[in-house]
């Protein structure tokens, strides 16, 4: 008789025991292990210390220290992209729960990201889809862990938005972008992603967890608005405060 047991089912299991023991205890701050305000598992303390976002250039949301239409560097090269929806500055107490998130797999801190950012994105225009910015089978591997992937599920569940993983491909392996300088990026991106021949939904929100220079959600909208796009706008936790070269 055969009494091998159904790995798969163990891992549901697994993870529904999981939630609910999440679901059931009261929030902890995440950052310095205080009671948390209700649901999320931040304190009213390290919430008010968040690095908001709040006077940010309206297409890639670099931080600007003075109220303007566009940063410097979208007047002199507008960006394939219609908008950036970046909500947080990549500083301080979010980035340290980001690389928790993104190399450590700590899903909790995903979810505290996500309820962050959707907390402080009332005012969009609703995009038909999400679409998290594909990762590499490679890096996939390498890593075990797409955080741009879990973060569209979370987002696509709270905002009742569609996610779509079977419309933007990256058919090119690349080096990290975190080592490169501007120039490097635009070279590593080049021809790395591709667009999938179905369909085109006309508005597009490309999802990813920290945007840079916007090297790479660039170069993806540019993909997809050649392959019938009308739209495409990005969605980021955070945006580093330093202003780069989207060409």
């Amino acid at each position: 008789m055969d009494f091998s047991v159904n790995q798969n089912l163990l891992q549901k299991v697994d993870g529904i025991r999981k939630m609910l023991a999440w679901s059931l205890l009261p929030a902890r701050c995440l950052l310095c292990n205080e009671p948390g305000m209700g649901d999320i598992d931040l304190c009213q303390a390290c919430w008010e210390a968040l690095p908001f976002n709040r006077q940010a250039c309206s297409r890639c949301a670099l931080p600007m220290s003075a109220p303007a239409a566009a940063c410097a560097q979208c007047l002199k090269k507008t960006p394939a992209f219609f908008s950036t929806l970046a909500p947080m500055q990549y500083r301080a107490s979010v980035s340290s729960l980001v690389p928790r998130f993104k190399f450590h797999q700590d899903l909790a801190a995903g979810r505290l990201l996500a309820e962050i950012f959707c907390r402080n994105s009332a005012n969009f225009d609703i995009p038909d889809v999400l679409i998290p910015v594909p990762l590499h089978t490679a890096r996939l591997r390498q890593r075990g862990f797409d955080q741009a992937f879990e973060l569209t599920k979370m987002m696509a569940k709270s905002k009742s938005i569609p996610m779509r993983t079977n419309l933007l491909y990256r058919q090119r392996h690349t080096r990290a972008q975190s080592d490169l300088d501007a120039m490097q990026r635009r070279k590593n991106c080049r021809g790395a992603f591709i667009a999938s021949r179905k369909t085109m939904p006309s508005h597009i929100a490309l999802i990813d967890d920290v945007m840079t220079t916007g090297t790479t959600v660039n170069e993806c909208a540019k993909v997809l608005l050649g392959a019938g796009a009308r739209r495409v706008d990005v969605w980021v936790l955070a945006r580093v405060a330093t202003p780069g070269a989207l060409a």
